[in-house]
């Protein structure tokens, strides 16, 4: 169930970090000390440091990777904007930066090295300082609080931050876990707030003929899920339910991750599809079934990219999801997290191998799959294959407003808005099920759009006073299951991220809790920015007559 948790380690590794590091607690006395230290891996935390530096205060960004810009530089380049309009500020900066490479004077669909560069530019020309591959100490001591203050956190190196604000740009909110701050998991009831889109959510139990060719997200065909075929004593393929999920209960499960990849079908920079090592037929069954039961669809979402390439997404019932392997994974170890990581990373390989190459794959599907392949020219030093895996969603602050489905569809509207969200509220797939008929279905699936951009609340950044006061928190933000679904666009992750640096600066210099920061002056700064927070639909060009 979704709830309140605090990050844990295991005793093991929490022993293996003592002997490793020490007990580093005088070591925060003599670390180096900063009014803002970002914390993160996304380009939230590139667009917060930079404000941050604009705003004159002294700031580090250590980053978790070797990249900087997170999945805007690891294979997401279909930006999922609805509205250009909506967006502004840091992250219309680094869009910008990306059509000026093309000739144009903003792009949103781009090549993940262009990303890079415009990312790694905006760092530079910024003069930020910039800390590398360090990894927050999440054992004993790792954050070091006075109150309900974070003094300094440590990384597994030993290196201390400390500083007098704090931002958690992460994606899966280690820091803000660490730091003792209530967090959820999972998808909460629909009860809980008076939402319908959160909770369970499975497709109807219905002859397929109920679907169509136009359904993007459930099966439109009869698949059986067992091992063998009709034979329920043989078991359930990998990753297949056998409970029947009810509508609009809660759980303690999240929406599938994958990779997002950079392919072409260019000649000389494709490299075509191969069987990885560690290969399994069964892995692939429900795809091969799929297909054999007459959905001739390429289950891919792609995106047209410059250059010939394109961004590859999953798409209808079996795709590059893999679909409930990565429920542990918000609040797993490091040495755990590697381990789900690759094995999503091996699931993906077989999966376009066998969608590219397997004799049982229907010719057509053969012949469109294979005319792809990954880019020689993006992420070398991996094959072609992106670093960062695409996490959907991890943990989930509960702060001092949560932004819920209400607030997606302009029932609610809050206060304090400092950025424009836009995006159907989505959630992919969370598991397979068996449905009373005996076939496979998928419980998770949401795609609802809302009527028009709606205003994030700055207080959903915020923690609740008494659990920290100098932290904030604009990826892993306080929304329910459903409402994240919306919000977890990169370019409004880089407002929020751009908007909570804002609120740090004021604290910092008034020496205010986060919670007591003036929302009026976060507003003049965010106006300033040119960061809108309300919308307004642009003009109608007019007809000619």
């Amino acid at each position: 169930m979704a709830g309140s948790h605090q990050g844990k380690m295991p005793r093991f590794f929490a022993l293996l970090g003592l002997v490793l590091y020490g007990w580093a607690a005088p070591a925060a006395a003599a670390a180096k000390s900063y009014d803002l230290v970002v914390y993160g891996d996304s380009a939230a935390a590139v667009a917060a440091a930079v404000q941050a530096k604009r705003q004159g205060l002294s700031v580090v960004l250590v980053n978790s990777t070797d990249f900087l810009g997170g999945m805007t530089c690891s294979g997401l380049s279909a930006s999922d904007i609805f509205h250009r309009e909506a967006v502004g500020g840091v992250a219309r900066e680094i869009y910008g930066r990306i059509g000026k490479h093309y000739g144009k004077t903003y792009v949103d669909y781009f090549e993940p090295h262009v990303a890079q560069a415009a990312v790694d530019d905006l760092v530079k020309d910024a003069g930020l300082e910039v800390v590398m591959n360090e990894q927050l100490d999440r054992g004993p001591g790792g954050v070091t609080k006075e109150g309900n203050r974070i003094v300094a956190f440590r990384t597994l190196s030993g290196r201390v931050f400390a500083g007098k604000a704090f931002i958690d740009a992460s994606y899966v909110g280690d820091l803000m876990a660490a730091a003792g701050v209530s967090y959820a998991v999972g998808r909460e009831p629909n009860s809980l707030h008076g939402e319908t889109l959160n909770g369970m959510q499975r497709g109807d139990d219905k002859p397929r003929k109920h679907y169509t060719q136009g359904d993007k997200d459930h099966f439109i065909k009869d698949v059986d899920p067992y091992v063998l075929k009709g034979d329920p004593k043989s078991g359930l393929l990998p990753f297949v339910f056998a409970e029947d999920p009810v509508k609009g209960e809660g759980d303690h499960r999240i929406q599938a991750y994958n990779y997002r990849l950079c392919v072409t079908t260019d000649p000389a920079k494709r490299i075509p599809f191969a069987k990885p090592a560690g290969y399994r037929e069964i892995d692939h069954e429900m795809l091969l079934r799929n297909l054999e039961a007459g959905d001739l669809r390429l289950p891919a979402l792609i995106h047209k990219l410059p250059n010939g390439k394109a961004d590859w997404n999953s798409m209808h019932a079996v795709g590059t999801d893999y679909v409930g392997a990565n429920w542990e994974y918000p609040e797993a170890s490091y040495a755990r997290r590697r381990e789900i990581e690759q094995a999503h990373e091996l699931y993906i390989r077989g999966h376009l191998w066998t969608l590219a190459n397997h004799p049982r794959v229907p010719e057509s599907i053969r012949q469109q799959a294979s005319a792809y392949g990954l880019c020689a020219d993006e992420f070398a030093s991996r094959g072609g294959f992106s670093p960062m895996i695409y996490i959907r969603e991890a943990r989930r602050l509960q702060g001092a407003y949560v932004m819920t489905e209400l607030d997606c569809k302009g029932k609610r509207t809050p206060t304090d808005p400092v950025a424009l969200a836009s995006f159907g509220l989505d959630s992919h797939a969370v598991r397979y099920f068996v449905t009373q008929r005996g076939f496979l279905e998928r419980d998770g699936v949401i795609w609802n759009v809302p009527p028009r951009p709606y205003g994030v609340s700055y207080r959903s950044l915020t923690p609740k006073r008494e659990e920290c006061s100098n932290l904030l928190v604009p990826v892993c933000l306080s929304a329910t299951h459903a409402a994240h679904g919306s919000i977890r666009m990169e370019p409004v992750f880089m407002q929020l991220g751009q908007a909570a640096a804002m609120a740090a600066g004021i604290a910092v210099q008034e020496g205010l809790a986060v919670q007591d920061v003036p929302y009026g002056r976060v507003r003049d700064l965010l106006k300033a920015a040119n960061l809108p927070v309300e919308w307004i639909a642009p003009a109608k060009p007019k007809k000619a007559k």
